[in-house]
């Protein structure tokens, strides 16, 4: 009996049901970690029904360092081979009119959550030899993006953190990417306070296909969509500050 596990946080909606759907259908048994557990049980009932698997679900919100302690404990006490760090949040709006609470449970989300649970695998998986980390990033993290302040800066903590993990990890057998969507057909808009921006979007199937083809191919990281790719790396070429407009105007009028 396979015993092993891949552990997907954010796992009731969106990108973290893709990302199990995936998963479960090569076969591998899955941890589904968000805060919501109704919806994680649905989704866990589903997997086990359609592909045969092992389900286990969590429900913990891992924004609150105390809530994820014991979560993250249990995933460093599981072999686990594939771990993708999905769950995350942003808000749309001026930084000063933000409540000061969503800004620190955002940081603590992105940022601290996603760094404690790569290190509680890391290790195992290096004495092991194998394994997968999966960093949802963002094409945001590219460029600093006004009324997105803190999302933009922690999506590129991600990537930059996970690209930096890449090389550590590159002769250990142990791969890690930093997946970095555009704009994608989830809640995450609605969830920031404003579904109205960026309406072109790609699917959460898109995404996920993107990121097991450049985890196949050992990329550190890699932006889903032709538009989103040219979008991202053209940003190279212009000063901070230009960049900074640029993205509040295509924030508003996309």
């Amino acid at each position: 009996m396979d015993t092993s596990w891949a552990v997907i946080t954010g796992a009731s909606a969106g990108l973290g049901v893709a990302f199990a759907e995936h998963l479960a259908r090569g076969g591998a048994n899955v941890l589904l970690a968000a805060r919501r557990g109704d919806l994680l049980e649905e989704q866990a009932a589903r997997l086990r029904s359609r592909h045969g698997v092992q389900a286990a679900t969590r429900a913990v919100d891992l924004a609150s360092a105390s809530s994820r302690a014991d979560f993250v404990d249990e995933v460093r006490s599981l072999q686990v081979h594939t771990l993708v760090n999905n769950a995350g949040f942003g808000s749309v709006g001026r930084f000063h009119e933000l409540e000061a609470d969503r800004v620190a449970r955002e940081v603590s989300l992105d940022v601290g959550a996603l760094t404690e649970l790569s290190h509680a695998v890391a290790g195992p998986m290096i004495h092991r030899g194998r394994g997968a980390i999966i960093n949802v990033a963002s094409t945001a993290a590219f460029q600093p993006m006004p009324e997105m302040a803190v999302y933009a800066a922690a999506k590129g903590y991600v990537l930059q953190f996970t690209i930096a993990l890449w090389e550590e990890l590159h002769d250990t057998g142990v791969r890690a990417v930093a997946i970095c969507p555009g704009p994608t057909h989830t809640d995450f808009f609605a969830n920031a306070g404003d579904d109205g921006v960026l309406a072109q979007r790609r699917s959460p199937e898109q995404v996920v296909a993107t990121t097991f083809a450049a985890l196949e191919r050992h990329q550190p990281f890699v932006v889903d969509g032709m538009r989103n790719r040219a979008l991202a790396f053209a940003n190279r070429f212009a000063p901070r500050s230009v960049q900074a407009r640029v993205a509040k105007r295509v924030l508003r009028h996309s």
